[in-house]
């Protein structure tokens, strides 16, 4: 189960996709697609440095994680850091989530964790309900695309996301890239920014 899988690696201190720093990517997409402060909500959260970065410019930022031990530690850095958020624990796609709707949502490496095509679409209805009419939603998925001999992210195809999302969001941008690291290389991602269709 995914909820205890996170559990002990917290616990554990492997946390690879930890970077202590906003993700490059994240800082990027906001920069050239201008993407207008507001109520946000960072889904998979971890330990908060993304969220805060998001409230340090100028959106109303609430992070969610599966992981009380990750959440206290966002919450212990928005504090030293003193920016003012929101960090909730809950298990996305069986908790109600509060502060909806939303303008905006991010998640680095959440959406891609669910390894059934049924759950990432649950994923997507689920983040297209707590989006505002024509709000964004920023998703960092693994790319099946690269061939490994080592562990890595969750890999899932182009058809993977297009097929989750496409009944609830029209994609803007769907692009290969590389997740931001602090290691000595880079594992290829999916950026994908999305937007609520109108129903």
């Amino acid at each position: 189960m995914l909820k205890e899988m996170f559990r002990e690696m917290y616990e554990a201190g492997d946390t690879p996709w930890e970077l202590h720093r906003p993700d490059g990517n994240l800082i990027e997409m906001v920069r050239d697609y201008r993407i207008a402060p507001g109520p946000t909500l960072d889904i998979g959260c971890g330990t908060g440095s993304n969220t805060i970065w998001l409230a340090r410019h100028g959106f109303a930022a609430t992070g969610c994680d599966v992981t009380q031990l990750a959440v206290n530690q966002a919450m212990a850095k928005a504090a030293e850091a003193q920016v003012a958020c929101t960090f909730l624990r809950l298990d996305f796609l069986s908790d109600a989530v509060a502060g909806a709707p939303f303008a905006f949502l991010f998640d680095r490496g959440c959406f891609h964790s669910f390894d059934r095509a049924g759950e990432r679409r649950r994923f997507a209805e689920k983040s297209a309900s707590l989006l505002h009419q024509d709000g964004l939603w920023l998703s960092l998925v693994g790319n099946r695309d690269e061939i490994r001999d080592t562990s890595g992210p969750p890999q899932r195809s182009a058809l993977d996301i297009i097929s989750a999302v496409e009944p609830f969001f029209e994609i803007q941008l769907l692009k290969s890239s590389h997740f931001d690291t602090n290691h000595a290389s880079a594992h290829r991602n999916w950026v994908c920014l999305m937007k609520k269709r109108v129903r």
